[in-house]
């Protein structure tokens, strides 16, 4: 998506899907009382613990904790990106996205998307003509099947094949110039244009699609001898390296969930795999594992498994990957690693030894741990108190750069047991060199409160139950009945309030009153990114504090005059009348006192 998507579309959106007719078109759905249930999708159970609620449109699952509105729903589902999971959304409302959102497009209004398509047939029809480009794929093992799955396709030997094909005009060469198809030259003596000459030539194409299918890049190969070995579409409109891995629609396409996802190095070992069965493999292109790669494949499984030839190479790629991983390395999270024999790739070992066999070697695979272990133990010596001290020191950035939890306190002790030192010190000498450094950006200006003014759990434990404090009580009865807002028509009142995640309550009100029609689903999608978003999800599944809607205004006026009046000027004024009399204030707090009573004395705005 090239624009962000305006937030007014993106309420319109959520109030105009029924997430039971969306949910219910890919899950059986049960009729129970005012909601329906199902056993959940995103985890194995025999009693239904998923429930959809078409009052909130929202979904909850009390087994695994899996919840969400239908934007969210078609994402972990579906395995979308949230640009893609509107898109779709927005296709099956019948609403076209703002063109601020839209794909790329020229000035003639043709889709880089549909050009892309209409090059890969080209490629791949360029496959089925030409023998020597079927006969290399043959050797190499891949059948039409699999070939067929990929879109596998073969660039002509020539420099202008995509231009006398696809570039009749300028504006047509310059639709392939921006989709990265063609390189621009210098006009030669006579011309008073540019020219153009195709990018891939000679050379085995393999698609590179996006999570909705469609072709946003090409990798190709060399078909003989040539260099380079392999040739990339450059940085377009739409295609960042960064963020893409070259089979994963396919692996999408394969698995309504994932085990795991095994990344590779090439495209050729994506494909051989894929075709042995080894339907979870995905490639980065011709780019180390970005942290970004990384958040996409946690979006669809716990467990990623980087498999890296045996070689010197393999084994530098390994640890570029293990540095990549380590700010992501925490609880729920399982990175491993697995190095194949020297001489060997994934296409061509699981080519000689089959897919039971290749699989089996996971189970040796090495954890994140005992990989950063080992590969540290390599480069010191242990057997004396120099090398383990260097040991320490090599691992100490390393360690820091992973989130705290118990993942961190785990390696603490497995670092611990290899320099041979008491865990509790070595704890201690990590946490201290850790806490000479600047905050870390997670942590840095985080809040120290959330939603609902109560204290932000260390380690992620879970908030405290019951219907909670008055701030609390606001923010679940406007959850349950956004229209509740239109009864506090100035949320600027809690501008005074001197409460921790006051601010979230008034944002709330904000947003609900500048909404046509408010939803829950719709208010909770505005914080989908935000830390508060967990703890909002858990106030509005809470106890309905309220059924009828139009009392819950009242309710809700209520509880904002009380927090004015509990913790508004008055609750500070008296904080320091009490002062006053006690032990005398200082000047400061004597002009604070006087700005107080006046403000006190001025009329409330109607």
């Amino acid at each position: 998506m090239a624009g962000r998507i305006p937030q007014a579309f993106i309420d319109d959106l959520v109030a105009r899907s029924d997430i039971v007719e969306v949910i219910g078109a890919r899950v059986p759905l049960k009729k129970s009382g005012r909601e329906y249930k199902a056993c959940c999708p995103f985890h194995a159970e025999k009693t239904p613990s998923f429930w959809v609620s078409p009052d909130k449109q929202f979904y909850h699952c009390f087994g695994c904790g899996a919840h969400g509105t239908v934007i969210g729903f078609l994402m972990q589902y579906e395995k979308l990106e949230f640009p893609d999971a509107v898109a779709e959304l927005a296709q099956r409302a019948g609403l076209e996205l703002p063109r601020e959102a839209q794909g790329p497009r020229d000035g003639g209004g043709a889709d880089l998307h549909d050009l892309m398509g209409r090059v890969a047939r080209f490629f791949a029809q360029n496959l089925s003509d030409d023998a020597r480009a079927r006969d290399y794929l043959a050797r190499r093992g891949i059948d039409a099947a699999t070939a067929a799955k990929f879109s596998l396709g073969y660039a002509p030997d020539s420099w202008n094949a995509l231009l006398n094909r696809f570039g009749a005009n300028p504006e047509e060469r310059r639709r392939l110039l921006q989709a990265g198809l063609v390189i621009e030259r210098e006009p030669k003596a006579g011309e008073r244009q540019p020219g153009y000459y195709d990018r891939f030539r000679d050379r085995l194409m393999f698609p590179i699609r996006d999570a909705r299918g469609r072709v946003i890049a090409f990798g190709g190969r060399v078909i003989d001898a040539g260099e380079p070995k392999y040739l990339n579409s450059p940085e377009t409109v739409l295609f960042h390296k960064g963020r893409e891995l070259y089979g994963l629609y396919e692996a999408r396409q394969a698995h309504a969930d994932f085990k795991r996802l095994m990344i590779v190095e090439g495209y050729m070992d994506v494909v051989r795999l894929h075709q042995a069965g080894v339907t979870y493999a995905v490639a980065t292109l011709g780019t180390a594992t970005t942290q970004e790669h990384l958040n996409k494949v946690f979006r669809m499984t716990g467990e990623v498994v980087f498999c890296f030839d045996g070689d010197r190479a393999g084994r530098q790629a390994a640890w570029r990957a293990l540095e990549n991983a380590l700010p992501l390395a925490r609880d729920g999270r399982e990175f491993k690693f697995l190095f194949l024999p020297e001489g060997h790739d994934p296409d061509t070992l699981v080519a000689a030894e089959g897919r039971e066999a290749f699989e089996a070697r996971l189970a040796g695979a090495l954890p994140l741990s005992e990989y950063l272990v080992r590969h540290l133990a390599e480069e010191t010596d242990g057997d004396h108190v120099d090398g383990r001290a260097k040991l320490a020191a090599l691992a100490r950035p390393l360690f820091a750069r992973i989130p705290d939890g118990i993942y961190r306190e785990l390696l603490a002790d497995r670092l611990a047991a290899q320099i041979r030192m008491p865990a509790a010190r070595l704890k201690a000498l990590l946490v201290a060199a850790d806490a000479a450094r600047p905050q870390r950006a997670s942590q840095a200006g985080a809040p120290r409160h959330d939603a609902g003014g109560e204290p932000r759990p260390v380690g992620g434990g879970r908030w405290r139950a019951g219907r909670g404090n008055l701030l609390s009580q606001a923010i679940r009865l406007l959850l349950q009945h956004p229209g509740a807002a239109a009864a506090v028509p100035d949320a600027g009142l809690l501008d005074s309030v001197d409460r921790a995640g006051v601010g979230v309550l008034k944002e709330l009100l904000e947003q609900a009153a500048a909404m046509a029609n408010p939803t829950t689903a719709a208010l909770l999608e505005r914080w989908r990114e935000r830390p508060e978003h967990a703890r909002l999800v858990e106030l509005a599944l809470g106890e309905t504090l309220v059924p009828d809607p139009g009392a819950a205004g009242r309710e809700l006026a209520m509880a904002v005059a009380k927090l004015v009046e509990e913790y508004g000027p008055r609750r500070r004024m008296g904080e320091l009348l009490r002062k006053d009399a006690d032990t005398g204030l200082n000047s400061e707090e004597k002009r604070e006192l006087t700005e107080l009573l006046q403000a006190l004395k001025r009329p409330r705005p109607a």
